[in-house]
């Protein structure tokens, strides 16, 4: 059986702002999965794909992309990714007959049929200004580019924040497609937690500059739950057991992390399933617990 390979590969990565630091990270992104990048506003995702994209130089540490260092071989690998941001980043007066033209310009693998056929398909007028469309036009149209040049990793920041849950919906159909390629991997940054649950394979949450949880998602998901109790039964509870603890409706709630111990040593106890969403929460407060005990 062929090893699967990491097409992304961050070890031991530090970035200081002095204000902000992005501190000691390591990401592994295997081929051919959708890794989800979250974390909230401010947390770091921004920085890490920056780094990633050679935006901005890391302080310390290694990134490699398909495997080669990025700082040797940043111009070639720039062919193999597609990058889909937050911002447009065309001028508004362009048109997509524009976009084309420019386009190839920079990619070697441009093709201006496929580039096209996504207009047509994503229902994106040839002629008119993109600063003219909506903010779901503006992802599609960024879509169609980095499809255009047989990008095989789409690094994306927040491509679905602020998008009605139909436009939303689309857009995660179109990565659904993409990733029918084996070789096809994406790697997702948003605080859309709902978009993860059904896209994302993997996950890497960062907090506060550090990573608090990563790996596959379903693990996290099958080991994590939330364990309710009374106020006076939480002491009874293994603290190894406990990621935290916060004041529910009728007692107590506590995401533990592992389900299945709960439920051998605690049967009485109610033991729901955990979202992602849930998760990322209660490791939030974890740690803004713990920083305000440290001042």
């Amino acid at each position: 059986m062929e090893e699967i390979r990491n097409v992304i590969e961050m070890k031991n990565v530090t970035k200081d702002y002095g204000d902000f630091k992005l501190d000691n990270i390591s990401i592994s992104v295997p081929e051919g999965s959708v890794c989800g990048l979250i974390g909230q506003n401010g947390a770091g995702k921004t920085t890490t794909i920056k780094l990633l994209l050679d935006v901005v130089g890391a302080d310390q540490g290694e990134i490699f992309l398909f495997g080669e260092a990025i700082k040797k071989g940043s111009a070639k690998l720039r062919e193999e990714i597609g990058v889909v941001f937050d911002d447009m980043g065309f001028h508004e007066f362009m048109t997509g007959k524009d976009i084309n033209i420019m386009m190839k310009n920079v990619y070697h693998n441009w093709e201006e049929s496929v580039f096209f056929d996504y207009l047509k398909k994503f229902s994106l007028p040839v002629k008119k200004k993109c600063g003219d469309f909506s903010r779901g036009m503006r992802m599609k149209l960024q879509i169609a580019v980095a499809l255009s040049h047989h990008a095989r990793l789409l690094v994306m920041d927040e491509p679905t924040s602020g998008l009605d849950p139909i436009v939303r919906n689309e857009i995660l159909q179109i990565f659904r497609e993409y990733m029918v390629e084996e070789d096809h991997t994406i790697l997702l940054s948003t605080h859309i937690i709902s978009d993860l649950e059904k896209l994302a394979d993997e996950i890497v949450f960062i907090n506060g500059g550090r990573i608090i949880l990563s790996g596959n998602k379903d693990e996290i998901l099958e080991t994590h739950g939330r364990l309710k109790c009374k106020k006076e039964e939480v002491d009874q509870i293994d603290r190894s057991l406990i990621v935290n603890i916060q004041p529910g409706i009728f007692g107590m709630e506590l995401l533990v992390n592992d389900r299945k111990a709960c439920q051998k040593r605690y049967p009485d106890l109610v033991l729901d399933q955990a979202s992602l969403e849930d998760i990322m929460l209660f490791y939030v407060n974890q740690k803004e617990e713990a920083d305000a005990e440290r001042r």
